[in-house]
């Protein structure tokens, strides 16, 4: 069993999802640093210092916090502000994917159209034949 257990950990796809669930967890790391540190301040700023992820509406009216985690200890809060921080977060991982994705789809048809191309001497070999042809 052990070794059915290393023939399958060592198979190439195990490998490659592993190491892209590694890369997608960095990689989520720096968007969510990017969003937070960089992005919702300047969109703070613009807003006249607005923290959005401080932003929440109380449902009970027992919440009498001005912060968000001091509200949720407080009672139920509905917290808006970290949801639209999310979706920003989400939307620009999604964005730079989406660039990504299209990059290599671009220079997988790069490299189609280049093996598709046929080389000189099929080329010339298609002249002999249609002059043959032609005669």
């Amino acid at each position: 069993m052990l070794e059915d257990f290393k023939k399958f950990a060592m198979r190439g796809n195990v490998v490659d999802l592993a190491v892209g669930v590694i890369i997608g967890a960095a990689f989520g790391a720096i968007v969510q640093s990017m969003v937070n540190d960089l992005i919702m301040p300047v969109i703070g700023a613009i807003t006249g210092g607005i923290d959005f992820s401080n932003y929440f509406l109380s449902l009970s009216s027992n919440v009498t916090a001005g912060s968000l985690a001091d509200a949720k200890k407080q009672g139920a809060v509905l917290a808006w502000g970290s949801f639209l921080t999310l979706v920003v977060n989400f939307s620009i991982i999604a964005w730079v994917l989406f660039m990504i994705v299209r990059a290599m789809a671009r220079m997988q048809r790069k490299e189609e159209a280049k093996a598709a191309a046929p080389s000189k001497q099929e080329q010339l070999l298609t002249e002999i034949r249609d002059l043959l042809k032609a005669r």
